[in-house]
């Protein structure tokens, strides 16, 4: 438990650090700021300035968990920030759902629940720096606060251009969605709707007697066979086909499958 506080500070100032830069360096956050639910709450012409004040204040809190030693006011400052960061959050979803909260980059995505997952987040790690002391670094803690800073970094929807939407181009890529279906993997259901809007299957339907009693694939084809009276109705479906006109049938003088 105790190493576990004494991480906290690191990780939550380093998340904090980069917040505050993004608000006091980059220009399309401020530019964007009267865009946002902040701009609801305090006013369009006030929205630049309360964003470089809530920057300094990440700042000095960044700062003050950075450098020694580890005092409890300075998890508990974290906190306080961090429960603004929720109550703000709440306000926007409530005051401008369609607003986003400029938080930590220029999108113009709204409030959802990711943006309340990290600030909980955030709000739990601050409570736990409560109680940070000195602890020595090892492996597991190391590998705790990578964790952390991942987790961060996958809520924050003002990264997704960097890695969410890169890996789902992947994803399809690999998946290939839109390539055409082997014929294995073309459901009967499918073979069988466009069996039935076929001029084939309305020329021969009258003569059926029997639901589906067989089919098979073979040389790119799907073969469905119908009892037809005393006869059987075999029909080939190409595979892959949308088109209709394509099925074929032939009535055999075979007897029908019992």
């Amino acid at each position: 438990m105790h190493g576990i506080a004494a991480l906290q500070p690191y990780v939550i100032s380093l998340f904090l650090l980069w917040a505050a830069l993004v608000k006091l360096l980059d220009r399309r956050v401020r530019a964007q700021a009267g865009q946002t639910a902040l701009a609801r709450l305090v006013g369009s012409a006030r929205a630049v300035p309360a964003l470089r004040i809530v920057g300094v204040l990440e700042l000095v809190v960044a700062a003050a968990l950075l450098l020694p030693p580890a005092l409890p006011v300075e998890g508990a400052a974290a906190a306080v920030l961090s429960a603004g960061f929720l109550a703000y959050l709440t306000y926007a979803h409530l005051a401008a759902p369609t607003s986003s909260c400029g938080c930590l980059g220029s999108h113009s995505r709204p409030v959802n629940w990711r943006g309340f997952a990290r600030a909980a987040l955030l709000l739990a790690m601050s409570v736990a720096a409560v109680w940070a002391r000195p602890y020595p670094a090892t492996p597991w803690l190391v590998a705790l606060g990578l964790a952390e800073a991942v987790a961060l970094l996958g809520l924050s929807a003002e990264l997704d251009r960097h890695w969410l939407m890169p890996l789902r181009r992947l994803l399809v890529r690999l998946r290939k969605p839109l390539a055409v279906p082997s014929p294995q993997e073309i459901p009967l259901e499918v073979t069988l709707r466009l069996l039935y809007l076929s001029p084939a299957y309305c020329s021969a339907s009258a003569q059926l007697t029997s639901d589906v009693q067989d089919v098979w694939d073979e040389d790119g084809l799907r073969f469905v066979v119908y009892a037809a009276g005393g006869r059987t109705a075999v029909f080939a479906v190409p595979l892959p086909c949308d088109d209709p006109s394509a099925v074929r049938v032939a009535l055999t003088d075979e007897p029908a499958l019992i």
